[in-house]
């Protein structure tokens, strides 16, 4: 029996419900960590639907990755909204392309390239260039950065040299790769996932029946992260909402870690003034965190503050550590014996994380964990779908969906997987056999978790979302991941590692909005953490390292040991 719409309010704190109780025009709820941001948007669209202000098939809630749509699309059918649209961004812009394309330009729409790092080594293959991982994937941040902001090649060329340096390209080089990226791209009539977003607005706008259709199917708009949106994103926001101004959009600027890639929170500040008649919300009590982690969160963004401070729901005592070592080898090994005494204290291994700055600190961890006998994994969509199994799974999904679009998605998973010889029990399997089973039962787990009446061609979809927004299937170990892959996730027991000057903040950061940045990425570390958080430094790199290290300035924030 559905819901009346007084009782989803009943599940609300105060400042909750009056968001949730916002129903017209536009609304921006400013959520801080841990404060039921999720929990209150979905209960205002089921209760917008239960009083029959929201017609459910036009609403679009609107992501930025596929994990947090799952999320929201679970929670909504759960309070019986289970056929409002969520999409990401990306995901809604290519559904349009892919429905439209056809019809005005008579034929197929580009294919989105799996990966900007593979056609990036081609480019620098063409240039004889040989380009490291870490090389590639800035560019590709690069590339990110500047389609977001919507610049062409020769806009971008006039101020590449204010840019933050790619690895050690010279900024000529870095632009040449850029060019020979496009021009491969071009040649295979393929596109990236931002380029999805630019012909989707280019279409709207070129083509006013496509507008209308789209206007017309969609009247309410939520927009989740919204601290989080690009130039370009907000533009095509712009035109599908047209002339109406039915749009709730919620995020925490406290939260804004991606300007590298294009994010800006100058939307989420300038809402007001572009809305006169906007109503704001400020959520602010954390049901996620602890007493004594909230304190130290608010101190850390204390100076920059915009929204008014968390309060902990929760209380509690002591749970917060300080720790520093003599060596990074040192710091590693003290986390891997903490984080030992708490699984045999019987801790869940998932319940457990250590974040550090960037990719090349795991290193440390995983062999400090490796020796300790301590299941780990390290965050990031890479490694998992690069996997040989994986990575043939897909391409038979992906061709399934071209031939048989329609054919339910766990009933194709499930044939594909037992054709790469997965069976439903693992049985007595150990090692790389447990492992390749362990990874194809995670994608039938996916094709499970989206419900009986999906199709193998939204699995194909959800599969290549996953994979470009590095959101990896979870297992029961404990997670290694940076802060920037952590943002929206939470454990009980969080390890912040190496919080020196040079990591937190990065050594590349010397500007004042570059250092405000990173001050919200170490809240944001900070924040992750429900039950205990133990922040460590190392006053050396090595035992043989001459130069010493320095705490992060950070840490003086939160104790005044450190200034």
């Amino acid at each position: 029996m559905p819901l009346a719409a007084e009782q989803i309010l009943e599940a609300l704190d105060e400042q909750q419900r009056e968001a949730a109780m916002s129903l017209h025009g536009p609304t921006l709820i400013l959520a801080g960590a841990g404060t039921g941001k999720t929990r209150t948007i979905t209960h205002r669209i089921a209760y917008g639907i239960a009083l029959g202000d929201f017609t459910e098939n036009r609403i679009l809630a609107l992501t930025y990755t596929n994990r947090a749509a799952g999320e929201l699309r679970a929670r909504l059918r759960a309070l019986d909204a289970g056929s409002v649209n969520v999409k990401t961004f990306h995901a809604a812009a290519l559904a349009q392309v892919d429905y439209f394309w056809q019809q005005f330009y008579s034929m197929n729409a580009p294919r989105v390239i799996e990966s900007k790092a593979n056609l990036i080594s081609k480019a620098g293959e063409a240039l004889k260039l040989r380009l490291d991982a870490n090389t590639v994937r800035d560019l590709a941040a690069e590339i990110e950065w500047r389609k977001c902001n919507m610049l062409s090649l020769d806009e971008y060329a006039d101020l590449i040299s204010t840019r933050p340096p790619l690895s050690t390209l010279s900024s000529s080089v870095a632009l040449s790769v850029q060019q020979k990226y496009e021009d491969l791209k071009i040649s295979a009539g393929q596109v990236d996932w931002e380029d999805v977003l630019i012909l989707t607005l280019g279409m709207l706008r070129a083509e006013p029946r496509a507008l209308n259709h789209v206007q017309q199917q969609y009247r309410f708009f939520t927009v989740d992260e919204y601290q989080d949106i690009s130039k370009l994103q907000q533009e095509l926001l712009d035109v599908w909402l047209g002339d109406h101004s039915d749009i709730c959009a919620v995020g925490d600027p406290n939260q804004t870690i991606y300007t590298f890639a294009g994010a800006t929170s100058e939307f989420m500040h300038s809402f007001s003034s572009r809305y006169l008649d906007a109503n704001v919300v400020e959520l602010t009590k954390n049901y996620r965190s602890v007493e004594p982690i909230i304190l130290a969160a608010n101190k850390v963004v204390a100076q920059n503050q915009t929204m008014a401070a968390l309060e902990s729901v929760r209380g509690g005592g002591a749970s917060l550590k300080i720790e520093n070592f003599e060596t990074q080898d040192l710091e590693a090994k003290a986390i891997a014996a903490s984080i030992g005494g708490l699984l045999i204290g019987g801790a869940k291994a998932s319940q457990i994380a250590v974040l550090y700055r960037i990719n090349s600190q795991s290193e440390a961890l995983e062999n400090a964990l490796s020796a300790a006998g301590i299941e780990y994994q390290v965050r990031g969509g890479q490694r998992f779908f690069n996997r040989q199994e994986v990575t043939g799974a897909v391409r038979l999904v992906r061709a399934e969906a071209m031939t048989n679009p329609t054919r339910a998605a766990f009933e194709s998973m499930s044939a594909v997987a037992r054709s790469l010889g997965w069976q439903a029990m693992p049985g007595d399997l150990q090692g790389p056999a447990r492992e390749k089973w362990d990874a194809l039962n995670a994608l039938v787990d996916i094709a499970d978790e989206l419900g009986a009446d999906a199709t193998v061609a939204q699995l194909a979809t959800e599969l290549d979302e996953r994979a470009r927004s590095q959101h990896e299937p979870q297992r029961e170990a404990v997670t290694l991941s940076t802060v920037h892959a952590a943002k929206g996730l939470e454990w009980q027991n969080v390890y912040v590692f190496s919080a020196n000057e040079g990591y937190m903040p990065i050594s590349y950061a010397t500007k004042p909005e570059q250092l405000a940045e990173e001050q919200r990425l170490f809240y944001v570390a900070i924040t992750r953490a429900k039950d205990s958080l133990w922040l460590s430094w190392s006053k050396r790199e090595t035992s043989d390292s001459q130069r010493e290290r320095s705490a992060s300035r950070f840490l003086q924030l939160i104790s005044p040991e450190f200034s």
